[in-house]
């Protein structure tokens, strides 16, 4: 999409694709502090008027150029990003398993974040 923004906004923990300035999808993650500094990507939304479009691969991908400009490690507990990474290894180094259990467990801790 030519006209496809996308906005960081780290503080409410998402990652959003505008289009017109309209919010038209997003990948809710939080940021996982310890055992290391990583971007955890719980969902990814896309309003249904703009599904197939290309809208949460352009929000991927961004995720992914975030985490590598900030030097931290992505472990997505989303199954869309997952996905997205398996087919784009050259973009999406693999997650630690150590990073996913404990992402898994910041989730565990945190049942009404999302």
């Amino acid at each position: 999409m030519k006209d496809l923004e996308i906005r960081d906004d780290r503080e409410a923990g998402r990652l959003e694709a505008l289009t017109g300035g309209e919010v038209v999808g997003r990948i809710e993650y939080f940021v996982l502090e310890s055992p290391e500094r990583t971007l955890v990507p719980v969902h990814t939304i896309v309003e249904p008027a703009h599904e197939g479009q290309g809208i949460a691969g352009s929000l991927a991908r961004e995720l992914y150029a975030v985490a590598g400009r900030e030097q931290s490690p992505v472990a997505s507990l989303c199954p869309y990003v997952t996905r997205w990474a398996e087919r784009h290894p050259d973009e999406a180094r693999p997650a630690d398993p150590d990073l996913l259990t404990a992402a898994k467990e910041w989730l565990s801790a945190h049942p009404g974040r999302f």
